[in-house]
């Protein structure tokens, strides 16, 4: 299974917050290039890099940063918040990101969602955020009328093969992941799932990694990686160093 340090940016800063609540910020560092060089020289395989500023403002805000950290670092870095237009997703691939991960607008503008897999195949991907079962969008700011199943097999219809799924209730608390629910999107949406949110032991990640076979391929890692609970080398020794 395949694990992904995450750099979390606002205001051009590595931080974590509290289920997206931008007053609940932890600052882990002042310096995101040199903490995405960290991360590969312990021996990530990808890095998760969200624009924390531009999924509150509903476009890119921290460009330069993540052009910066792609620069910096010879592993993939897979990128989400704030992309919601053409323009703004070939200015990222332009930037040499590996991924985008598409939220808000596949909600708002699916048509954008199918233009983008159709020009850039599977380098695109789409953010799945619930809150209690139901589509969160806008940073998690807003809830929409619409269960968070559906919405990836709408999102499966138009051609995407990936989804990042979130629990916003479990994000940035070190509670565990819901596995209930990650094993019910792999299995259900037809979709290949990265594991986001509430991730703080080894045993959460041995749980995520028994779900391969339902279609669960990675996991990414936030505040316990920062925090300490277990390092980059044990979770990549449990996960298997996926590919």
């Amino acid at each position: 299974m395949l694990i992904l340090p995450a750099i979390d940016l606002r205001e051009g800063r590595c931080v974590r917050l509290y289920q997206g609540r931008p007053e609940a910020e932890t600052i882990y560092s002042t310096d995101p290039v040199a903490v995405a060089r960290g991360w590969e020289a312990r021996g990530a395989r990808w890095l998760h890099v969200v624009d924390l500023d531009g999924a509150f403002a509903g476009r890119p805000r921290n460009m330069e940063v993540i052009a910066a950290i792609i620069k910096g670092v010879r592993i993939p870095v897979q990128v989400g918040g704030g992309i919601r237009t053409m323009e703004s997703l070939k200015a990222l691939f332009a930037a040499g990101a590996a991924r985008a991960v598409l939220g808000t607008v596949a909600i708002t503008n699916p048509e954008i969602v199918a233009e983008a897999v159709a020009r850039y195949g599977d380098q695109v991907a789409v953010g799945i955020d619930s809150r209690e079962g139901m589509v969160a969008v806008e940073g998690w700011a807003a809830t929409v009328e619409e269960e968070a199943l559906a919405f990836a097999g709408r999102m499966a219809a138009l051609g995407v093969k990936r989804a990042i799924f979130t629990d916003i209730s479990r994000d940035g608390t070190l509670q565990g992941p819901n596995i209930a629910a990650t094993r019910d999107m792999a299995r259900m949406s037809g979709l290949k799932i990265i594991a986001s949110g509430g991730i703080a032991s080894l045993d959460d990640i041995r749980a995520l990694r028994d779900l391969e076979k339902d279609g669960v391929e990675g996991a990414i890692l936030g505040r316990a990686l920062y925090n300490g609970n277990f390092t980059l080398e044990e979770a990549l020794a449990v996960a298997g160093k996926g590919d």
